[in-house]
């Protein structure tokens, strides 16, 4: 089998990782260092990537790109209340943010596929080995269009993307917790830059996302700018000197007070040590780790709001908890370790590198799906949408691309013609709004007795096993009558028609919505239009003639309107059509109850 590697693709660090037999490994650079820092910038020589990139950010912020992770699949709407975060440019093109870099722009995903060809090269040194195939791992409230756009950033690097996992899936991974038959899990990630905490359901294997919540500006960033500017106050009482105008002198600063913390996480005091421009001397402070954490406790605070929110949101009290997960840099700080056991009320795992615990985890997913590890469950995700076809060629979707596999959903349909006597159920795959723009499955029909529209309920439930077969039932509700069907819906289809299927519904996604839209209108304004005739012909006796007028106007205008090709338009007759036979509907209403009184009390006296 072709070698299958594993991926973090951070916001702030990305790692890159392989099996070593039944051990999962981060693969280091040549300086021994695993994690290669997410930021791409731009020098004379051209670009530049990881760790090299980082030392431009503060000499040249305007070039250097760091967080790119922040505007995959986004439009520049998405990100306006970040802006002011960020020092490089951005604009807009077809809805797809541009990043500028001197005289050029790139997407986001281009940007971290420069990310990814550097991890790609890191690997390919260290295996000796050309690299094609991975598993990248994104944060599990990342919507189908940035799972997407990491997908492309793969594809722009080379590397044929086999899987998007979500991170805490991958960090319950690394630790081997889907071995488990079942429980409930608390990954806390606290990264360089942001802040995620998941609370995941395990059942025969299959990991389940129940909550996420975080906060996607506070992580290890922070922590050391607290100490930061403690350090520059005193600099400035002490020395009488403003690092702020030394910029090479403010990155020392940041990357001593970084690695302050950091000891201080094994140690309980340590020195800091910084040479100051010229003539200001050197220098020196010693710092414990209590007053690391007097500095810090508000934003570990900060942190455990989400995870109450998570909690809550998945219905669960701490106690529930069956295991807690660290994931991150900065939850090596026992400040951290402390909170977040006496939040849950239990040790969290920390025994692997929490930088790497997240690749760890990619990697074991990429080797069950080489097939090195037989006895672990695949997990798997539907790779299209699955629906099926509704009045007017529009699909209903029942379950979406990317949702982890065993899966099932249900939904109740009625019938659109009276007297109908059996129902077409018709099973689609893709993601276009029209019937016709998808991949037919299969298509079988379900036989009801014949009663006025929209009477008989029928039940369609999909259920797709772990073998990605999919099972379609249709019952009748009122008579317990079923059939279905199985099909395969992950076979047949190449990655290529895959893409190509995805593609489209981006390509063609206005425009679909405007024919979706026209059709749900008129096939609405059909059902109203054939109620009304038959309302009027019941009971246009029991109004005045300006009232039939008005009605039969109405009418008029909601035909003519279902003609055009404005849905906005059909919409308003429909409106006015209801506002004008709102009391011919009370009058027949009344009727209908008087005639059923008469009739009991009829069916009393015989």
């Amino acid at each position: 089998m072709t070698r299958i590697v594993g991926i973090d693709l951070g916001t702030t660090n990305s790692l890159i990782a392989y099996m070593d037999g039944q051990t999962p490994r981060v693969i280091a650079g040549r300086n021994e260092r695993g994690m290669v820092s997410s930021v791409v910038a731009m020098t004379d020589n051209g670009l530049i990537v990881g760790d090299p990139a980082k030392e431009h950010l503060v000499r040249n912020p305007e070039r250097t790109i760091y967080s790119v992770k922040r505007f995959m699949g986004k439009s520049l709407e998405d990100v306006s209340e970040e802006l002011t975060y960020f020092p490089y440019k951005l604009q807009e093109q077809g809805g797809v943010i541009r990043i500028q870099i001197g005289d050029k722009t790139y997407s986001p995903p281009q940007i971290s596929a420069m990310i990814l060809r550097e991890l790609k090269r890191r690997a390919e040194e260290h295996l000796g080995e050309d690299i094609t195939k991975a598993v990248i791992t994104v944060p599990a409230y990342f919507n189908d269009s940035q799972r997407q756009a990491t997908k492309d950033a793969g594809l722009i690097a080379g590397l044929d993307v086999l899987r998007i996992i979500n991170e805490p899936t991958a960090a319950s991974l690394a630790y081997g917790l889907q071995k488990k038959t079942q429980g409930t899990i608390a990954v806390y990630d606290l990264g360089g830059g942001t802040f995620d905490i998941s609370i995941l359901k395990l059942k025969d294997g299959i990991f389940e996302v129940l909550a996420t919540n975080g906060n996607t500006y506070l992580g290890g960033d922070d922590f050391d700018r607290t100490l930061v500017n403690l350090l520059l106050n005193e600099i400035r009482e002490q020395h009488g000197c403003s690092l702020d105008q030394y910029p090479d002198q403010m990155q020392a600063l940041r990357l001593e007070a970084e690695r302050a913390k950091i000891r201080l996480s094994d140690e309980q005091k340590t020195m800091v040590v910084l040479e100051l421009p010229s003539g200001h001397g050197v220098f020196r402070r010693q710092i414990t780790r209590d007053q690391l954490e007097g500095l810090t406790t508000a934003l570990v605070e900060q942190t455990l709001g989400p995870c109450r929110l998570a909690l809550k949101d998945a219905g669960l009290q701490p106690a529930q908890i069956d295991e807690v997960v660290l994931v991150g840099g900065s939850t090596r700080m026992p400040l951290v370790r402390r909170r977040v056991q006496d939040l849950f009320g239990k040790v969290p795992h920390s025994e692997l590198n929490p930088d790497e615990v997240v690749a760890l985890g990619a990697a074991v997913q990429a080797d069950i799906l080489s097939g090195g590890t037989q006895d672990m469950l695949l997990l798997d995700v539907t790779p299209l949408s699955l629906g099926i076809e509704t009045m007017g060629g529009v699909v209903s979707p029942l379950i979406r691309r990317n949702t982890t596999i065993p899966a099932s959903a249900k939904e109740m349909f009625t019938t659109y013609v009276d007297g109908q006597t059996s129902v077409d159920i018709h099973i689609l795959q893709g993601e276009r709004e029209l019937a016709q723009d998808n991949r037919s499955l299969a298509r079988f029909q379900l036989k009801v007795p014949p009663l006025p529209a929209g009477v008989p309920r029928i039940e369609v439930m999909f259920l797709i096993d772990a073998n990605g077969i999919l099972h379609v039932t249709a019952r009748d509700v009122r008579t317990g009558l079923t059939q279905s069907v199985e099909v395969k819906p992950s076979y047949g289809l190449s990655d290529e028609e895959v893409e190509r299927m995805i593609g489209e519904s981006f390509k063609f996604a206005a425009e679909d919505l405007k024919a979706r839209q026209i059709i749900e209108a008129r096939t609405e304004a059909e059902a109203i239009i054939k109620a009304t005739e038959k309302a009027l012909e019941l009971g246009g006796h029991l109004i005045d003639s300006a009232e039939t007028t008005a009605i039969k106007t109405a009418l008029a205008e909601l035909q003519a309107a279902r003609a055009g090709d404005e849905h906005r338009g059909i919409r308003a007759r429909i409106a006015d059509l209801e506002k004008a036979t709102h009391h011919l509907a009370e009058v027949l209403m009344d009727t209908s109850l008087k005639e059923a009184l008469q009739n009991k009390k009829l069916s009393e006296l015989t």
